[in-house]
C-alpha cells in the first residue's frame, strides 16, 4: 500500500511565490525531501537548477546539478545534505525473457516497496515526486499514478552531526 500525502511542505500554504507557480514539482519535491521551506528551496533551484519563473525544471539539469551535488553536497538554507544518485540497479527491476536478462525500469510504486526509508527525489517522464520514508509527496492529482516508470532517483540525507558526536 503507498501511503499518500500532497500538503507536507513547509510554508507553501502562505508562500506568495508558491501561490504564482506553475509546473514547479522539483521544487516541491526537493522542499519535502529535504523538508525545507519552499521559499527558501524555490531560491536555490532558481539559481542551482536554472529554473525560470513558472517553467519547469529541465531533467537534463536536474541530472547535471544532482551529479554534481554527489560530490559537493547540496546546501538549503542553513542545512546540508548529501547526494546519492541511484544507479539503475536501485531504478530498474531485472527480468528473465525467453532466456534473456532484461532490464525494465521500476515504478514509482515498486521503487517505493523496495525503499521504504529514506528520502527520495524521483524523476518520472516530465515530472518529479518526493518520496520520503515510504510515503509518496506529490502535487494534488497527480499521487494516484504509482504505475509511471522512474527516470531517475536521488537519495538526499541531511549532513546533521549531533553535536554531543562530535565532543568524542
Amino acid at each position: 500500500m503507498i501511503n499518500l500525502t500532497s500538503t507536507s511542505i513547509k510554508g507553501i500554504k502562505s508562500s506568495e511565490i508558491a501561490k504564482s507557480e506553475n509546473n514547479d514539482c522539483f521544487v516541491r519535491a526537493l522542499a519535502a525531501a529535504t523538508d525545507q521551506d519552499y521559499d527558501t528551496t524555490h531560491e536555490l533551484v532558481r539559481t542551482k537548477f536554472g529554473r525560470k519563473s513558472k517553467q519547469g525544471t529541465k531533467n537534463l539539469m536536474i541530472t547535471t546539478q544532482m551529479l554534481k551535488a554527489e560530490d559537493e553536497g547540496l546546501k538549503i538554507g542553513d542545512i546540508e545534505y548529501s547526494v546519492r544518485v541511484l544507479g539503475k540497479t536501485r531504478t530498474h527491476n531485472r527480468y528473465k525473457l525467453y532466456g534473456e536478462h532484461i532490464m525494465r525500469k521500476k515504478t514509482v510504486k515498486s521503487f517505493i516497496k523496495d525503499n521504504p526509508k529514506g528520502s527520495f527525489v524521483v524523476t518520472v517522464s516530465k515530472h518529479a515526486l518526493a518520496i520520503v520514508d515510504g510515503k509518496l509527496i506529490d502535487n494534488k492529482g497527480e499521487e494516484f499514478r504509482p504505475t509511471r516508470k522512474v527516470d531517475g532517483a536521488y537519495k538526499i540525507k541531511s549532513k546533521k552531526v549531533d553535536s554531543q558526536l562530535k565532543l568524542f
